[in-house]
């Protein structure tokens, strides 16, 4: 590590943050590559909390990151209160070398907004190439211009009162920046037993990897370490509750039930906005209704699929809440008018989805697995609605997508798998029962 070099700190939320004013998903994970790109290319070292060891209490040095780094950018996206929070840390504690930042349909609040706020874009939940490089360019610059003017005030706190003296140590002493980015991982080594593993990053990076070789249980496992971290961060509590059902263990049921507590009594389901977690409870309770039998689960799923759709007007919600209704269709005892109208439903929520997917691909998608999913709801999509010159024309493009051999496993195992059971129930169908 370089002695002599400065050191941001960046505060900002990490992974996919839903902000709830536009129903946006954003990669917060993509937003600080990009800004870490540009704080490295000034010339300074680059740190987010994220990447801090917690052998103590994650609170001191945050907070002496917050005190001591010669530049602090704060992100703002998502109107992501703890990030606010602590720029307001940083402008009570230093006069100077403060970078506010948001993606461009933030809602900025009046007193943040009488700052100078950075904005970028982002495209669907990334930030596409040409964005980032701007971003990245016009963040250098600024971030040289602030550094080199030593007489400049950025805390709206110092430039309306300016006698105020910022705060002082009792004793002392101002950490290098070496001294500072020893708390961070070496992200490319995973060995938990090293200190240098013990961080979210660690611990997420390792689970991200697990996920891509369809080992659920280790991604538990690492996402349990990061809740035990960071106990409230909602963002963890979701990846841990997919990762406990999708890993089966002690049994499938089991699992279930285990990621159903931890949803209901962390979560919030029955009154949150959150899509990512509304999609979770109904992907629980869409799998616990073929384990029971019980119609509660049934219901509960299709719920949460029509709250999570009318929200986020995505193709998951909306693939998966067709799916339902062709299950709640075909129900023995199920009266012909309800099977009817579930049916024309989900046909008209079919057509939704791929008119969804269909302005997605045209704006392009540069995520692999995300392009897959588009694909595969496609071919799903014209299943449904039996178009046959649409069912060959995706499926042949969902498996010959570039990555088809490299993706996980488990992600080819669902698509088929749900295909096969939408084909048993449109067989036959409502329609072809009452005629």
């Amino acid at each position: 590590m370089n002695n002599s070099k400065k050191m941001c700190f960046v505060v900002q939320g990490f992974g996919e943050k839903t902000d709830f004013r536009t129903g946006r998903k954003l990669d917060l994970d993509a937003s600080y590559d990009v800004i870490k790109e540009a704080v490295e290319n000034a010339g300074l070292q680059c740190i987010r909390a994220d990447a801090i060891q917690h052998s103590q209490i994650i609170d001191k040095p945050m907070y002496e990151c917050i005190l001591n780094a010669d530049l602090v950018i704060a992100d703002l996206s998502t109107s992501n209160v703890n990030a606010a929070y602590e720029l307001g840390v940083r402008h009570a504690l230093c006069r100077r070398s403060t970078i506010i930042v948001a993606e461009k349909q933030w809602d900025f609040p009046f007193d943040i907004n009488r700052n100078a706020i950075r904005t970028y874009e982002h495209l669907g939940s990334d930030i596409g190439r040409r964005e980032a490089k701007r971003f990245s360019v016009e963040l250098t610059k600024a971030i040289k211009a602030i550094l080199d003017d030593k007489d400049a005030v950025d805390s709206p706190l110092y430039t309306f009162i300016p006698q105020l003296a910022p705060p002082a140590l009792r004793e002392p002493h101002r950490p290098g920046a070496t001294e500072l980015m020893a708390t961070v991982t070496k992200t490319a080594e995973y060995d938990l037993t090293a200190d240098e593993g013990k961080s979210v990053k660690g611990f997420t990076d390792k689970a991200r990897t697990a996920i891509k070789k369809d080992d659920f249980v280790t991604a538990k496992i690492m996402y349990k370490a990061v809740n035990d971290i960071r106990p409230n961060d909602e963002s963890i509590l979701q990846k841990l509750a997919l990762a406990t059902y999708k890993s089966k263990i002690p049994s499938e049921a089991e699992a279930l039930w285990e990621a159903h507590d931890l949803i209901r009594d962390k979560l919030d389901p029955a009154r949150t906005n959150d899509p990512e977690t509304i999609g979770l409870w109904a992907a629980v309770h869409k799998r616990l209704w073929p384990q029971t039998k019980n119609t509660t689960h049934l219901e509960i799923s299709i719920n949460a699929l029509e709250r999570g759709f009318k929200l986020q007007n995505d193709y998951y919600n909306g693939i998966n809440l067709a799916f339902m209704l062709n299950v709640r269709a075909a129900l023995t005892g199920t009266s012909p008018a309800e099977a009817i109208a579930d049916y024309v439903q989900a046909q008209r929520t079919r057509l939704k989805v791929i008119d969804i997917c269909k302005k997605s691909l045209d704006a392009g998608i540069e995520d692999n697995e995300e392009k897959y999913w588009v694909l595969a709801t496609l071919w799903e999509a014209s299943v449904g609605i039996e178009d046959k010159a649409g069912t060959e024309q995706w499926e042949g493009e969902a498996t010959q997508h570039v990555e088809y051999n490299k993706l996980p496993g488990w992600m080819v195992d669902t698509t088929k798998d749900q295909i096969v059971k939408l084909k048993e129930l449109l067989e036959p169908s409502p329609l072809d029962r009452i005629s």
